[in-house]
């Protein structure tokens, strides 16, 4: 085979090569999910249990129970996740909305101390979504918050209940101590590794400096119908209608609950498929890291040996 040829065998390999290993994922795994698989081994309630617990940004029928629905412009990596998701949760988990499934207006973490051990023993989740805060942040201190948020996990985590910690999202008013906030669940996170959803790292990392809706730049809109991410009384995530169901990059800098469905999604895809996938499907996946990173050494090796004696002779 001519050099020339054999150089383009070797690109479409390495091509496919590098398509299939970003299928699969990387080697590296998150420190989370061997913390998380031994969490499932006490797990006796019913496979794909999915259960929300939060205040009213969770309790809204904006969040979460719209995807199966409609998902306009979502890009690739959320429309697998979709797939993922809508095959393994039982499907009356995307309409579990009211305080009888751990979510209700302005509740704290409090609230839910007082009434965890009930959703758990009535609804047994596989996994459940954490957050709280917004409504702690006018009586309650950084340090309370933090014992209060780690004692809600480590019960879920007790009952054999997976948890994805989120950050509350930013508040007009309280902008230092919800940034503070977000730091106490992300330090929570780490300690007991669970997954964490940095809702407001990734609000802010769209809207640095134009996420509240209640500012006087977006004066001219009303209530969610308003083109950042928090609404106009600077609580909310926005929901304007122009962007609702819409996933793409505008509508995620756009429509602060597409963006946490989005997230909240791809997230708990990635549960699915690093924890709670059968270990077999684990394993053939393994192997083929393993071939894919095989694969790549022999072309690197191949790939030397055909491009040197090229160079030296246009060298000479």
């Amino acid at each position: 085979m001519r050099k020339g040829a054999r150089w383009l065998v070797l690109t479409i390999l390495l091509g496919a090569l590098v398509g299939l290993g970003s299928w699969i994922g990387a080697d590296d795994e998150p420190e989370w999910v061997e913390a998380m698989r031994r969490v499932h081994q006490k797990f006796s309630g019913q496979k794909g249990t999915f259960a929300q617990f939060g205040d009213s940004i969770t309790v809204t029928m904006a969040f979460w129970a719209p995807l199966p629905y409609a998902r306009k412009n979502a890009p690739p990596e959320m429309e697998r996740a979709f797939q993922i998701v809508n095959a393994y949760m039982r499907p009356e988990c995307w309409r579990w909305k009211g305080p009888e499934f751990g979510n209700e207006g302005g509740k704290t973490v409090k609230w839910a101390l007082e009434h965890v051990d009930e959703w758990l023993k009535r609804l047994n989740p596989e996994v459940a979504l954490v957050m709280f805060g917004t409504n702690d942040l006018t009586h309650v201190s950084v340090d309370e918050y933090r014992a209060q948020l780690k004692l809600l996990v480590q019960k879920c985590l007790d009952n054999g209940t997976i948890v994805i910690l989120s950050t509350i999202p930013p508040r007009s008013g309280f902008v230092e101590k919800s940034a503070a906030f977000a730091e106490v669940a992300r330090q929570v996170a780490a300690e007991l590794k669970v997954p964490l959803v940095d809702y407001h790292a990734e609000i802010l990392k769209r809207r640095p400096d134009d996420w509240d809706g209640s500012s006087e730049k977006f004066k001219g809109y009303e209530g969610y119908d308003v083109p950042t991410l928090i609404s106009r009384d600077g609580v909310h995530p926005s929901h304007p209608a122009k962007y609702r169901d819409d996933y793409s990059e505008e509508a995620l800098r756009c429509n602060g609950y597409s963006l946490r469905n989005y997230l909240v999604l791809l997230k708990y895809a990635e549960v699915i498929e690093k924890v709670l996938m059968p270990r077999g499907k684990r394993r053939r996946k393994s192997r083929i890291r393993e071939a894919v990173r095989i694969g790549f050494s022999r072309l690197a090796t191949k790939s030397t040996t055909v491009a040197y004696p090229e160079r030296r002779g246009h060298q000479s």
